[in-house]
């Protein structure tokens, strides 16, 4: 039922982006991140999106799985364009829906926030899909290094960050396992009806809720018993060097943050 559903999944590929630094990537996620919020033209946002489509066909990723993936999106995207619709009375009428008058200005900002969700799911998928979960832990932890002397906790949080990540395919899978364990019981999630759906949801959530404190308290004693200790001092049996395509990835993000910011500056 959620087999289509892929974040936080590593796909072994040798693509360009795969043999980049985990750092590197880290660094061109932010700066990407940061042209995207910046974009407030959707002419621009489509423009973007064709670079962001470039980067996916570059990391030897598929389109159409990244699109699946925002299925589970589709319910937030509902949720803002009514609550716009509410809020944003301002720009002309676009048109009339059961005696609401729908403004432009509220279409306008759904599909803004559309574009805006759509670019940090696509760019976030195409990091945790060509990192391994340890390099990308390593990235992070290279990344918060320079606040270790503030006694800034470096290397737990980015534990925490690689273990949530990690963790998302298999929640994904959990929960699969408990809605065919649920149809088979007779729950039916696929009713159209808001109270069955209700049921449906909360007979998923509670057995979800202890699967997954059931497999951090395994995994807590599972770290424990091989004797993890987050402040110990540790080597690296794989060490990654700062190369030209890690260069020319900079390079690629500046220019993107750059072309963005004179594009929104001249309108």
């Amino acid at each position: 039922m959620l087999n289509n559903i892929t974040i936080g999944t590593y796909m072994p590929y040798r693509s360009i982006i795969h043999r980049m630094n985990p750092l590197a990537k880290i660094i061109a996620l932010i700066i990407l991140l940061i042209g995207v919020f910046l974009i407030n033209d959707i002419k621009v946002y489509i423009g973007s999106m064709v670079f962001i489509f470039v980067l996916v066909k570059i990391g030897q990723l598929s389109v159409l799985t990244l699109l699946k993936q925002m299925k589970i999106l589709y319910f937030m995207f509902i949720f803002l364009f009514v609550i716009n619709i509410f809020m944003l009375k301002t720009g002309t009428i676009a048109f009339s829906f059961l005696g609401i008058d729908v403004y432009t200005e509220a279409l306008f900002q759904t599909v803004i926030i559309f574009f805006r969700l759509t670019s940090m799911v696509f760019l976030s998928s195409i990091l945790t899909m060509t990192t391994k979960p340890l390099d990308l832990t390593l990235g992070i932890e290279q990344l918060l290094s320079p606040a270790k002397k503030i006694g800034f906790p470096a290397h737990e949080v980015a534990m925490m960050i690689s273990i949530a990540l990690r963790f998302i395919p298999t929640l994904v899978e959990e929960t699969n396992k408990i809605m065919i364990a649920q149809t088979s019981r007779g729950v039916d999630f696929q009713s159209n009806k808001l109270s069955v759906k209700i049921k449906a949801v909360i007979a998923l959530l509670i057995p979800l809720f202890v699967a997954s404190f059931k497999r951090a308290e395994e995994l807590a004693n599972a770290m424990e018993a091989r004797g993890y200790n987050p402040s110990a001092k540790r080597t690296r049996f794989v060490t990654y060097t700062w190369n030209y395509l890690d260069n020319g990835a900079m390079i690629v993000s500046f220019l993107y943050l750059g072309v963005i910011v004179w594009l929104m500056s001249i309108n």
